[in-house]
């Protein structure tokens, strides 16, 4: 009878341990990797090692390049970006490797070149003894970087054991996304900047300033661009589109956009109809994203500019005293769409004007409607005179541009004055209506 009661006694113990490591291992899933950040996720490893298993925990990570690009002679360059628990205990020194016997090493770079879990103990500097797990964080062969548990006075059990390299092998499938996520937004960030960074030239007559913020945000780079296509007659086209969605294929597909806007724009057609043929070419291709678009043709020997949208917020002219005008510019579709429909307004505009575009990033909010967003920048007022990167300074500080949850294109325009008569022109613009 005894023997059956101490049987079922080890039996409920067994599986007492068993369903407390489940929980454990469940919360590990819920805690670590939260976001795609790998600062994130080592800082959670750590708080959430130290939360069950041990005194002091710490994540050394290696550069994210390839090890073959590292000199075979040189040590593997760690850094410690994030740690948990007692900072005494993560003084401890660790004068052997766990035998007795001297090795030289610090642990976590023996578990980097054995490629695999390594137990030692080493002390405090008061004599107290301290246990350390250095466990790899490896994925498809490749170290991420080395993992510390440490524990004063006392041994790992095996189940706590256990729990450590669950959770580093949990934490490092985080890293690998966290890495491939960022390696993406690189990709697509330097795409971005090497397409904006060399706008076209407009005319001589055209002053012209342009900024390009990524968003802070978690979410990838997007589709924003700008370009200046210069005409016949001294006349440039202004151009701000944004591709919708975020990430390297939206970077793709504004480079489309933007090479195909700059053949249509070479016909030399009015700003509705060149949105028109850019809508019929880009239609045709059923992978492409939509995309909104604000065109602007500026003509400074006659003082005038044609305005047409694809689906884009309207532009704004701060005049002398710097009060800002939104123009009225009629929206069509999106571009991508094949349903067509752009009108044309033409406005005078003066030396003594700044034309302002941007796209939606600029002034929408979470939570705010987009009249309120629009009217916050139509109240804006500029210092008198302002130069064209002051414009935009103002503009981005006032409305918080550096904070936008979206990326942010802006572009400035303000006529050169030029005297004497201008060259000969053709045809007066369509009505308004025309399409």
């Amino acid at each position: 009878m005894s023997n059956r009661d101490g049987s079922d006694a080890g039996r409920d113990t067994d599986a007492a341990r068993l369903r407390a490591r489940l929980r454990v291992e469940e919360e590990a899933a819920e805690q670590i990797g939260t976001t795609l950040d790998e600062r994130t996720t080592c800082a959670e490893l750590s708080r959430f090692l130290c939360r069950h298993v041990c005194d002091a925990a710490a994540v050394d990570l290696l550069p994210a390049e390839p090890a073959a690009a590292r000199p075979a002679a040189r040590a593997p360059a760690l850094r410690r970006v994030a740690s948990a628990g007692l900072v005494k205990v993560l003084q401890a020194q660790f004068p052997d490797d766990g035998t007795g016997q001297p090795d030289g090493r610090p642990p976590a770079l023996r578990a980097l070149d054995e490629d695999r879990p390594v137990a030692a103990t080493g002390t405090l500097k008061g004599g107290m003894s301290v246990d350390v797990l250095a466990v790899p964080l490896p994925v498809h062969g490749r170290a991420h970087g080395v993992l510390l548990a440490l524990r004063a006075g006392g041994r790992f059990a095996e189940d706590e054991t256990a729990t450590v390299h669950h959770a580093a092998r949990l934490a490092a499938r985080h890293l690998t996304h966290a890495r491939r996520y960022a390696s993406v937004q690189r990709t697509a960030m330097d795409l971005q900047r090497a397409l904006l960074a060399e706008p076209g030239r407009p005319h001589p007559n055209l002053e012209l300033a342009t900024r390009y913020l990524p968003s802070g945000s978690s979410a990838l780079v997007g589709g924003d661009w700008f370009e200046t296509v210069r005409l016949h007659y001294g006349r440039t086209l202004l151009v701000m589109g944004d591709v919708m969605g975020h990430g390297l294929d939206a970077a793709v597909d504004m480079n489309a956009y933007r090479s195909t806007l700059r053949y249509v724009a070479s016909t030399d057609l009015p700003p509705h109809r060149v949105l028109r043929q850019l809508d019929t070419a880009v239609s045709e291709d059923e992978g492409r994203r939509p995309a909104t678009c604000l065109l602007a043709r500026v003509d400074p020997a006659r003082g005038l500019a044609g305005f047409a949208s694809a689906g884009h917020l309207p532009p704004a002219v701060f005049g002398r005293d710097g009060t800002a005008e939104l123009v009225p510019v009629p929206v069509g579709p999106p571009l991508g769409t094949g349903v067509g429909g752009y009108d044309l307004i033409t406005r005078p505009l003066s030396p003594d004007e700044t034309l302002l575009m941007f796209t939606d990033g600029l002034v929408e909010r979470r939570g705010e409607d987009i009249d309120d967003s629009m009217a916050r920048l139509a109240r804006l007022r500029l210092p008198s005179g302002a130069g064209m990167e002051e414009v935009l300074d103002e503009v981005l500080l006032r409305l918080d541009g550096t904070h936008a949850e979206d990326d942010v294109a802006v572009l400035a325009a303000r006529l050169r004055p030029h005297p004497g008569p201008g060259p000969s022109h053709p045809a007066p613009e369509p009505s308004p209506t025309t399409r």
